[in-house]
């Protein structure tokens, strides 16, 4: 049996977008799945539209979603004397011809077709030119192109799609398509067969939108002498409005970057995108690496188009429900020695870390993750609702300031009394904690749940979150008593 191998092929024209990491994701999941080899091939043809940046870019989405290549990254510039070669091979033998008709020849066809109804396909114009009829319009610097030579056949040119079934399309439907632009530089048609017959690519995973290049494909395959691969065409990803996900319309919100940035755990994203088009076959929606890999297969993806319910302008859930749900499940469930190192990352880049919390305060760092990420949705959560347990600079919430603090005048002077009572504890414990404040409270004649809500909000900036004693505990004594000291500042 010859060995799986298939390609993940993209434009650096920008960043890596959810579209193009799904693709990458689906090829990377199907040659784990049966032992075959990945090759990461960026086709860089386009010299105005491809950058550094977004190569760079497309690299490091990737590496943040984990999915490792085992070839390349090849560059297709770097092979366009192969496309070349074959470009004038399929020439040389008859495969092949160089079209000399100008735009406004091919425009006025166009519009006599249409005014005829007849078909709007090219007419052939070139196709039987005499050898010595090609050399004199060299000769005299007539551009032109290369057209493909479409055999002159009856019937139907097809392909058995592994997600969509059989695809056929009349021969007589095929006009003699371009390989080779005026300028000498091969179109993408061409220099993608090219590619996968070098790279021994066995099976083609891509979008629908590709569907329109396989039929002419199949053609160039045949004429190159070289074996058919497999294909297998996914659905599109739209929007709300049954629009396709694309960079420019879109913007940043379906960047895989805007993921990383906003604290998505890789493998949580990917199994994410891994249901945006295909399904197991049951209810599951929660995949280790590895029951993903098991699980997977071609057909399985769904012939219909997905929905990516981005909401851009939700402050909480700014994308889809679906993502922040499978999120939130990883972030609250897996091991907290695993978690621990994307919680670091996030706090180094807002200055929040403390090397101490891979030393002797590492323990204290991987209870206080135990403690609060119950209620965190991404990991950049742990900047903002879980500022206050790893810095003293940390904002108060509008809503527990009003509601909890404000709205009671006299906790400007409970909250430092029971401050007082605090720094005396040489017990700083649930119990006692718990005891002095319900005291607090008795002796005031307020409820427990005006001082227990107040230190809440003095000590922490939030409405809610775990036990407020628990949080006592962890914050430390002296960070307490400091915070519960500063509460008169805030009747001012």
């Amino acid at each position: 049996m010859h060995e799986t191998r298939l390609r993940f092929p993209p434009s650096p024209t920008g960043y890596l977008h959810i579209g193009g990491a799904r693709t990458a994701l689906y090829n990377w999941l199907y040659a784990k799945k049966t032992g075959g080899k990945l090759v990461l091939r960026i086709e860089d043809t386009d010299a105005d539209r491809s950058s550094e940046d977004s190569i760079q870019g497309i690299i490091d989405g990737l590496n943040w979603l984990g999915i490792d290549w085992d070839e390349g990254p090849y560059f297709q510039t770097e092979f366009s004397h192969e496309h070349r070669a074959a470009a004038a091979r399929l020439v040389r033998h008859g495969k092949a011809y160089h079209c000399f008709c100008s735009k406004e020849e091919l425009e006025r066809k166009r519009e006599a077709a249409l005014k005829a109804k007849t078909a709007v396909g090219y007419d052939g114009t070139c196709r039987h030119l005499g050898e010595a009829e090609i050399t004199a319009r060299h000769e005299r610097g007539i551009p032109s192109v290369i057209r493909f030579k479409v055999p002159e056949r009856h019937g139907k040119l097809g392909y058995d799609d592994e997600v969509l079934g059989r695809i056929e399309s009349d021969y007589e439907e095929i006009d003699d398509f371009v390989i080779v632009r005026s300028n000498g530089n091969p179109l993408y048609l061409l220099c993608n067969v090219v590619d996968d017959i070098r790279d021994r690519i066995t099976h083609v995973v891509r979008g629908q939108d590709h569907m329109t290049n396989t039929i002419k494909q199949l053609l160039l395959y045949e004429a190159l002498g070289a074996p058919v691969p497999v294909f297998a065409h996914m659905p599109l990803t739209l929007d709300t409005k049954k629009a396709k996900i694309s960079k420019r319309s879109h913007g940043e919100i379906v960047a895989v970057q805007f993921y990383r940035d906003n604290g998505f755990i890789p493998w949580a994203f990917n199994n994410f995108l891994v249901l945006l088009g295909w399904s197991p076959g049951d209810d599951r929606e929660i995949f280790s690496k590895e029951e993903l890999i098991e699980a997977f297969s071609l057909d399985r993806i769904n012939k219909s188009a997905s929905i990516f319910n981005y909401r851009k302008d939700d402050p909480k859930f700014f994308t889809d429900p679906k993502a922040i749900a499978i999120n939130e499940h990883y972030l609250r469930t897996m091991d907290v020695e695993a978690l621990a190192p994307m919680v670091k990352d996030v706090l180094v880049k807002e200055q929040l870390w403390d090397d101490s919390y891979e030393g002797e305060r590492k323990q204290w760092f991987l209870q206080t993750i135990e403690l609060i990420r119950s209620r965190f949705h991404v990991l950049t959560d742990f900047t903002t609702m879980g500022r206050a347990y790893f810095s003293d600079d940390f904002q108060i919430e509008e809503k527990p300031l009003t509601k909890n603090l404000l709205k009671f005048p006299e906790l400007q002077t409970l909250l430092p009394e029971l401050a007082e009572r605090y720094a005396l504890l040489s017990d700083f414990s649930l119990e006692q904690t718990e005891r002095l404040a319900r005291e607090c409270a008795e002796r005031a004649g307020v409820k427990p749940g005006v001082i227990i809500n107040g230190m809440r909000t003095v000590v922490t900036g939030q409405l809610a979150g775990p036990s407020l004693f628990e949080i006592l505990i962890t914050i430390g004594q002296q960070k307490v008593v400091e915070r519960l000291c500063r509460t008169p500042q805030f009747y001012v």
